[in-house]
């Protein structure tokens, strides 16, 4: 038996130059005197397209750093109390609306309602559409990012605008494109080629495919655009196909690239974005039996071709052709390292590593040193 599970996600607007006119209308999707959450290398957006519009505005809360520390959750649901705010507009990538998210729900917590938000992404990661969130726990000897999946805290309302993603730094943009990617691939873990994920999954990855092929290497989005090898239609594009990839979150659960990320963000820091183009293709292709011909939705791989090792191949190539980090050494990740990273994947995420199939725990071994 499969089943879909929906999130309460009142709406999605998107298409060019819809912000103004969207944030205008607020009230009429329940934003009212919202904290505005970004950080500080999104001031200009916020200032240049969003603050104008938004008129009954409390705050802003610029200090949220990658992968949602606790402490800076606390100090975010502190300016909120101390404001009087009823909501929040995010704007930002994944750690702003997990920031959003963590302080939604611990608002609930302390005073029993959530904090609606107005998520405004600003990457392709795609967490405006999800009910997931983590916090990095910091009060222990070793940092842990802990996962949290609280239905109420999705943004009840999603503005996607290219202006929202233009100056958004490439690698990061780029990167958080194949971060979208697994998402459609991961959420195969548990379901089969007739769901609706897999269906609108397979489309956003092609989506997703078509405009990063075509992307230059080396060069800022506005330069591309100047020079007109992409344009604003494809950053809609890119931004829908985030969508198309995580459309039914609620009904997937994600596996061992999603864990290994958290591991290395949450724990060591490595940036959130960057984790996908390291993890994904190797671990499709160390997970391959457990996925089995699910992947061939991606790839319409002939009979007799492997599908894993084609989708895999497919995102290597696309990552080497944007000038992406491919392996732990090219972020400085130590060696050393590796082990603590196994030894947390086995102790939180057994049922993730059990996928490598049998003896898993040696193959484990093996991809993180192919990682690195």
């Amino acid at each position: 038996m499969e089943k879909i599970d929906f999130l309460p996600q009142d709406n999605v607007i998107w298409g060019r130059d819809i912000l103004a006119d969207t944030l205008g209308q607020l009230h009429q999707h329940g934003i009212k005197k919202p904290m505005l959450f970004t950080v500080e290398p999104l001031d200009l957006l916020r200032r240049n397209f969003v603050a104008p519009y938004l008129s009954d505005c409390v705050g802003t809360f610029l200090d949220l750093p990658p992968h949602v520390p606790d402490s800076a959750v606390l100090q975010a649901l502190e300016a909120c109390e101390a404001s009087g705010a009823k909501s929040i507009v995010a704007v930002g990538g994944g750690s702003v609306l997990d920031a959003a998210k963590a302080v939604s729900h611990f608002h609930q917590v302390r005073h029993g309602t959530y904090l609606p938000i107005a998520a405004l992404p600003t990457t392709l990661s795609g967490s405006e559409f999800s009910h997931y969130f983590g916090v990095t726990e910091t009060t222990h000897e070793i940092k842990f990012k802990r996962s949290y999946a609280v239905k109420q805290t999705v943004p009840k309302l999603v503005i996607v605008d290219p202006v929202l993603v233009r100056g958004t730094p490439r690698t990061l943009l780029l990167s958080s494109a194949i971060k979208g990617i697994d998402h459609a691939v991961e959420g195969m873990r548990l379901v089969g080629t007739d769901h609706p994920h897999a269906i609108l999954a397979a489309s956003g990855v092609r989506r997703f495919l078509r405009v990063l092929r075509k992307w230059p290497a080396n060069v800022d989005t506005e330069v591309a655009i100047q020079r007109r090898d992409v344009d604003l239609d494809d950053l809609l594009q890119l931004q829908l196909a985030a969508w198309q990839c995580y459309f039914f979150p609620a009904s997937v659960i994600y596996g061992l690239s999603h864990r290994i990320g958290h591991i290395l963000g949450g724990t060591y820091g490595v940036p959130h974005s960057v984790t996908s183009c390291i993890t994904l293709a190797p671990v499709i292709r160390a997970c391959s039996s457990f996925y089995g011909e699910k992947l061939r939705i991606f790839n319409d791989a002939e009979s007799g071709v492997d599908a894993a090792a084609q989708l895999s191949a497919e995102i290597e190539d696309v990552v080497a052709q944007l000038g992406l980090p491919a392996r732990l050494r090219d972020l400085e990740f130590e060696h050393d390292k590796l082990t603590a990273v196994a030894r947390l994947l086995d102790k939180y995420y057994p049922r993730e590593v059990a996928d490598l199939g049998e003896d898993a725990t040696q193959k484990l071994t093996d991809l993180l040193e192919r990682l690195w």
